[in-house]
């Protein structure tokens, strides 16, 4: 089956430059006549006049037409980026992620403690300081699970008291420093692309989850997550996450067209079916939620596999975006039905060049 596939009209294209829709980011970019610049869709420069703009598919086509990237939002590198007013804090944050960082520190680098906290409200859906305090978590799990005990572990890691390591150890994962030497969290990663962040998490039994990170259910995902493998969430870096990034990095530079991680699939044995007839759908190829059903032996649960369809934790991995409507037309997505084209387009352009 061919999905039916349209790419924004000038118009429309033209009308997400004025709303400052970042929805709209990687499906074209804009550039601008009279300046000689081009921009990402969501940039909140000074809205060019109609008739000043042209529109491409890709950065490195408005560079082939002589345009140059804008200064401000930074079209040449993937969305979610660190930007350069920020790199010094998070090379000071990986240096040392023990430290304790005031408003006053974050002034004293000329930072403004309320842009830095709208920044990582908005890439890590929590505040700086809520951030902190989940890598010092992380870091004191890392550390009581290679054999270090509780009182170095609760000062190495930035804590004036035994107590406070306690209860802040405890609040965050729900467990004491004995229960986690035994326990394994899940660590969360975040992933560029160029259709936005996302974020990965995982741990020694494979990939759980892979979702964008605007996605609105996001926290409510991860409490699921979290509960159905009765393990804290916490910052941090592991092996399964590391490759989750190479691979979508080969996925989106049209290298990959198959994944090859361990993934964690738990569900009910419908779901886990259904999870396994979208790993089946072929790449730059669709389906639907009828024929799925019919290939399970019930014709009758279309939109039973549609909500599990929806329940999909690995997006893109688990290509939930492969499901079309039985006429061929896009239906529902939850990284957003912008995402859904630009992902079944790029697939089907690999698969044509092939």
């Amino acid at each position: 089956m061919n999905a039916t596939i349209t790419l924004p009209d000038p118009n429309t294209m033209y009308q997400a430059i004025v709303d400052r829709d970042a929805e709209m980011e990687g499906l074209f970019v804009m550039a601008v006549k009279t300046t000689g610049i081009f921009c990402r869709p969501g940039c909140k420069a000074k809205t060019p006049k109609r008739e000043n703009v042209e529109f491409f598919a890709t950065a490195d086509q408005a560079l082939a037409a002589g345009y140059r990237p804008c200064k401000r939002c930074r079209p040449m590198e993937l969305s979610g980026s660190v930007p350069a007013w920020l790199t010094q804090l998070v090379d000071a944050l990986e240096a040392d992620s023990s430290r304790r960082w005031t408003n006053a520190d974050l002034e004293a680098m000329g930072l403004s403690p309320i842009r830095v906290r709208r920044w990582f409200q908005q890439h890590y859906r929590m505040t700086f300081h809520a951030y902190l305090r989940t890598r010092r978590i992380g870091l004191a799990v890392d550390m009581l699970q290679t054999g270090k005990d509780v009182t170095s572990t609760a000062l190495d890691s930035g804590y004036e008291s035994l107590s406070g390591f306690r209860d802040s150890l405890r609040k965050w994962t729900g467990q004491s420093p004995t229960s986690i030497k035994d326990g394994e969290p899940i660590l969360v990663q975040r992933i560029l692309t160029p259709l936005g962040p996302m974020l990965a998490a995982g741990s020694d039994a494979g990939l759980c989850l892979l979702e964008f990170a605007d996605r609105k259910m996001l926290p409510k995902q991860f409490e699921r997550v979290s509960k159905l493998f009765a393990q804290p969430i916490l910052p941090g870096t592991h092996p399964v996450l590391s490759e989750a990034a190479d691979q979508i990095e080969q996925y989106f530079q049209g290298t990959r067209t198959e994944f090859t991680l361990p993934l964690r699939l738990d569900g009910t044995s419908f779901q886990q079916q259904v999870w396994k007839l979208l790993e089946g759908i072929p790449f730059g190829q669709t389906s639907s939620y009828g024929e799925l059903a019919e290939r399970l032996g019930k014709p009758t649960a279309s939109r039973a596999v549609g909500r599990t369809n929806g329940d999909n934790r690995l997006a893109i991995v688990v290509p939930c975006h492969r499901v079309v409507r039985s006429d061929g037309h896009l239906c529902g997505y939850a990284g957003g039905l912008w995402r859904k084209k630009w992902l079944l387009e790029h697939e089907r352009k690999l698969n044509h060049n092939q």
